[in-house]
This record gives C-alpha cells, sequence and structure tokens, in this order.
C-alpha cells in the first residue's frame, strides 16, 4: 500500500488498461491451450489476394457502414462447445440440374457451383461453345468459386469451403423443378445449403452457419470472375462490374474502383439495398431477397482478388472483382438470377432490375429507339431488316426537315456570290481585329434580308447525331443484337469483320454529299465535306461501333440518295451570277 501522502503511481486509466490487458491474455491462453480448434484444410493458391473480403471506396469505410459488424473472430473461438454431430462425405461428388435455360453443376466440394451455363447463350469462341459464366481458371487461382460461403473468419470460411458436403438427392442429374441439400460439420462449425431450381433463370438459396450450435453471420459470394471470358474488344475484365442498388439508385464499381481485401476490416457490410451482384455487358448474376422482404434489407461487400493471365507471353497480373450479399437475419435466405439482361424480363423482376441495362447519356434516345425496334421485331423476325425498317420510318419522319435543310441551301447558294465579295474584303485583317466583327455585321444583314436561318441547312444533320449515339448505345448494349445476323454480319452488335459495311456506308455518303449542293464557299470547307464519309468508314473499321448502327447510316444514306434525287428534280439548283468584270483601260 501507499504510504501518508504518497502519490498512488496507479491512475484509474492505467488500472483499467492492466486489467484489459490481463483479460486478453487470459482469453488468448484459453483459447490457445483448451479452446475447440475446428481443422482447417491447406489454404487454396493466391490466398492472400482472397482473405477476408471487405468493402472498398469511401462509401464503404468502417464508420459508414450502416449495418452492424459481426462478431470477432475471438469472440467465436471463445463459444462454449456445443457436442455437434460431424457430417461429411468421404469422396467429391457433382450434382447436375438442368432445364431448357441453363445446365448448373454443383461441387459437394463447399457446396459451391463450378459451372453455370446458359443453354441459349454462345461464347466467342471459335467455334463457338455454350455459354458459362463461371470462370474454372480464374477461381482454381482465386481459391473462390460462385456461392461460396463468406464468413469474417478466414480460418471458418475455409474449412466451410474446403469441406466434403453431404448430398440429400435422388440422383446426380436433375431436371427443374428440383431441390438439392447439403450439409457439412467439422463438429464445430456446421453449414448447411439449400438450392431450389424452377423453370427460370432465379434460384432461390438458403444458407445456415452455426459455430458450436450459435448462428454466425454469413454471406453468399459470387467469386472467381464472371461473365463471358471470350469476348476481344474490349478484355473482358474491362466489361465486368459489381452493383448494388439503394432507394432505387443503382451504383456500379469497375475493378479500378474496388480495393484488395487487405484494405478493410472484417466484418464490415453495407446495409439497406436492394439487390446487389455482378455483371458484364449482356449478363448478370444478382443477389435478391426473398420474395415478400421489404426494400433495403440486403448488404453487401465487394473487392478485388488477383490471377496470373499470360499477356504476350509475360505473366501478368489481373483484377477478378468479386461481390458477397447477406442480411442481418440468420439463416441467409436469397434468391439469385443468373442470366441475361433482357429488359423485359428484368423489368418484371421483383425488385426491377432493367436498370442494370446501360443505355448512357443519351438515354432518353437510345431507350425509345431500342423499344421501337423490338415493336417492329414482333413483326419483323430478323433485327437487321427490323433495323432498316426503323431507318425508313425516322427518315420519312425527317423528310419535312430535309425539304426545309434543303430550301435554306437554295437561299445560301443565291447570296453565296454576295457572302464571298464580303470575306475577301475583310481577309486582310485578323481574327482579333475589331474589323472583322463589321464583316459579321454585313453578312448578317444579307441573311436578314432573304430570310435564312444559318444553321438551317445542318440542322438536319445536327438531329442526326444524337440518333446515331443513342441508337450505337441501344445496339452495342441490347442483349437482342448479341450474335443476331443480318445477310453476311454475324454479330450486330459488333463491327462487320469484313468491313463491307463501312465502305458501303461511306460510298453511298459520299453520293449524299455529292448530289447536295453545297453551301460552304471556302475550299478549305468544301474539302473537309468531301472527306467527311471517309472518316467515318475509317472509324466504323477501327472502333468497335455496332454493325447495327452500320446499317442504319447505310439505310439512311440510300434513302438520302433519292430524296435529294427527288428534291434535285423538283428544286433545280440555281446557277450563281457571275461577277461582272470591268473592261481593261
Amino acid at each position: 500500500m501507499n504510504g501518508p501522502g504518497q502519490k498512488d503511481k496507479f491512475t484509474p486509466e492505467l488500472r483499467i488498461l492492466v486489467a484489459s490487458l490481463l483479460s486478453f491474455g487470459v482469453i488468448i491462453l484459453w483459447a490457445r491451450f483448451f479452446g475447440p480448434k475446428p481443422p482447417v484444410p491447406p489454404a487454396p493458391p493466391n490466398r492472400s489476394a482472397q482473405s477476408a473480403p471487405a468493402t472498398s471506396g469511401p462509401a464503404t469505410s468502417p464508420t459508414a457502414a450502416p449495418s452492424a459488424t459481426t462478431a470477432a473472430p475471438a469472440k467465436i473461438a471463445a463459444a462454449p462447445p456445443v457436442s455437434v454431430a460431424v457430417k461429411n462425405d468421404s469422396q467429391e461428388r457433382t450434382v447436375v440440374v438442368e432445364n431448357t435455360l441453363y445446365r448448373v453443376e454443383i461441387s459437394n466440394r463447399g457446396a459451391v457451383v463450378k459451372s453455370w451455363q446458359l443453354r441459349n447463350y454462345k461464347d466467342d469462341a471459335k467455334p463457338q461453345r455454350v455459354l458459362d459464366v463461371v470462370h474454372p481458371d480464374a477461381s482454381q487461382q482465386t481459391g473462390g468459386w460462385p456461392f461460396s460461403v463468406v464468413l469474417d473468419d478466414e480460418q471458418l470460411q475455409n474449412a466451410a469451403n474446403g469441406g466434403l458436403y453431404q448430398i440429400s438427392t435422388d440422383g446426380s442429374n436433375l431436371h427443374a423443378p428440383a431441390d438439392v441439400d447439403l450439409t457439412w460439420s467439422d463438429g464445430h462449425l456446421e453449414v448447411t445449403k439449400h438450392f431450389h431450381f424452377d423453370h427460370t433463370y432465379v434460384v432461390r438459396v438458403e444458407t445456415s452457419v452455426k459455430f458450436n450450435g450459435n448462428p454466425i453471420k454469413a454471406g453468399l459470394g459470387w467469386l472467381g470472375g464472371f461473365g463471358d471470358l471470350t469476348v476481344t474488344n474490349p478484355a473482358p475484365v474491362e466489361t465486368v462490374q459489381t452493383y448494388y442498388s439503394e432507394g432505387g439508385k443503382i451504383s456500379t464499381f469497375l475493378h479500378k474502383k474496388l480495393d484488395g481485401p487487405d484494405k478493410w476490416p472484417s466484418g464490415v457490410w453495407q446495409g439497406g439495398k436492394d439487390f446487389a451482384g455482378m455483371e458484364d455487358r449482356y449478363f448478370t448474376a444478382a443477389f435478391l431477397p426473398p420474395n415478400g422482404a421489404a426494400p433495403g434489407t440486403l448488404e453487401t461487400r465487394y473487392w478485388k482478388a488477383t490471377r496470373t493471365v499470360k499477356v504476350d507471353g509475360q505473366d501478368t497480373l489481373e483484377p477478378v472483382p468479386e461481390v458477397a450479399a447477406a442480411a442481418s437475419t440468420q439463416p441467409l435466405a436469397l434468391r439469385v438470377y443468373v442470366g441475361p439482361k433482357d429488359y423485359d424480363d428484368l423489368k418484371k423482376m421483383n425488385p426491377p432490375l432493367h436498370g442494370l441495362i446501360n443505355f448512357g447519356w443519351l438515354e432518353f434516345i437510345a431507350e425509345p429507339l431500342f423499344h421501337g425496334l423490338k415493336w417492329l421485331h414482333n413483326y419483323i423476325p430478323n433485327w437487321g431488316w427490323a433495323i432498316v425498317v426503323l431507318t425508313l420510318i425516322i427518315n420519312m419522319l425527317l423528310f419535312p426537315l430535309r425539304i426545309s435543310s434543303y430550301k435554306t441551301t437554295l437561299k445560301m447558294q443565291r447570296v453565296a456570290p454576295e457572302i464571298k465579295a464580303i470575306q475577301e474584303k475583310y481577309k486582310k485583317y485578323s481574327m482579333r481585329d475589331p474589323r472583322k466583327a463589321e464583316m459579321n455585321k454585313e453578312v448578317m444583314a444579307i441573311y436578314s434580308r432573304e430570310g435564312i436561318n444559318p444553321v438551317g441547312g445542318c440542322f438536319q444533320m445536327f438531329l442526326q447525331m444524337p440518333v446515331w449515339f443513342g441508337l450505337n448505345t441501344a445496339l452495342r448494349y441490347a442483349i437482342e443484337m448479341r450474335h443476331a445476323t443480318w445477310l453476311w454480319v454475324q454479330d450486330l452488335s459488333a463491327k462487320d469483320p469484313y468491313y463491307i459495311l463501312p465502305v458501303l456506308m461511306g460510298v453511298s455518303m459520299y453520293l449524299v454529299s455529292k448530289m447536295t449542293p453545297m453551301t460552304a464557299t471556302d475550299p478549305q470547307q468544301q474539302a473537309m465535306m468531301k472527306i467527311m464519309p471517309i472518316t467515318m468508314a475509317g472509324i466504323f473499321m477501327i472502333s468497335p461501333i455496332s454493325s447495327g448502327l452500320a446499317v442504319y447510316i447505310l439505310t439512311s444514306s440510300v434513302v438520302g440518295i433519292a430524296q435529294q434525287w427527288y428534291l434535285n428534280r423538283t428544286h433545280p439548283v440555281p446557277v450563281p451570277a457571275k461577277p461582272v468584270r470591268g473592261k481593261k483601260s
């Protein structure tokens, strides 16, 4: 004890610190020598990039996470032991479930999906194969497969995803509707999964995880990559992204926005989500709450692992985006949609998923064109010919604007000599010279006198540009255009590999420009107008612009040739009067 008048060296803060350290030491020693030790299988390859997946981005920081974190691993280890029967299989087995839409292979090692083929779609390999949205090589390297259990303790997670589950099914080849039950336990950790398949792209999955008889927080992940690996432009990883929906707004994250799992602590989940998942350009795997659940009841986390790929003969690390979903209540019940991003089908989902189809910043143009094209396809079986008919309709609607533009062009040609004379008068002055403003005043006075709108001659062309951009987005991202054929074209969503369409398009655009009266008097401007068709053809040859857009522009140019021929016959171009030259003295 301290003597009278001596100051107590142990302050309250120091006493609390010492007590905390002693308590922590007791827990560690108990867990080390007396606590249960679940068997841990060998860690999968590249596990350093797979441990304890966590959120990424500023919105996913632990302080901003709306949901409570799960129990820490030390607390799980300190749970009182409960007698749990050991359940496992003696060998690896596979169950195949199929219907007219898909063929799914489920392995009892980890109760994960090893293959998910979409029967109605082919990949871009040569020769083409049935599309499989699971990436076996990436899964092998990262150690994660679709429908893996995601836990906050890495050792428990490894055990759950590496155990040999007992399968409760009759037979190994099932036809939907079908149920698959898988159960595994090592005497402490117990995991059960129940899959229900029906005749749709939606699968119901219920997951229960207990440690020493007590439920622990568990999520379900789509790990190891997703989508069509055989696309070439752009690279597959550039088209894959994770996403979630909160309050009706969808947020997407390319791999460049994702952090590695080591950047964030375990146990962090983002709550308040309507749905979450992963997508590429045409397909998606979406985790949905069970039917009847209130909006905003899901939680999610997303991150990136890495795998090694060959690029120009060199080993290169490539990111692998991954995502998991959970809920505040256990066991975890989810619906999972794995299939095409078909607008009509996604819109019927609950919650609706059609917002996953990206129409870009010109959505107000692209979406009506897309729906108009789908309506035409009800009567015209081939998508290419439907685009041709859509082009004819749009050009007929814009024909009055072409007539107005043509009349404006005639007026501008009539005053072209006057405009050129004014330009010659002021050409010796620089653009910064105040007298250039006088030139503009004189030119505008002529336009006002003749009732000419200076941009009237180009208005129809300006109006076409947003239609081109919007239609290209609709055609490039609509699943209906993927591998849609027309004449020699095998994929209307991709560029023409034979370059026939770009060449025909360039030739037809050049003919239209030759038939259209030229309003520009500047030789440089005239040269630019002649080069434009060649430039457009070159862009379509180099860039991954959809062949469907080339079909639209080619058809539009052919229609333009016919319309311009009609206008030239009914409204002949006047011959500008030649300036009268004075006699030499």
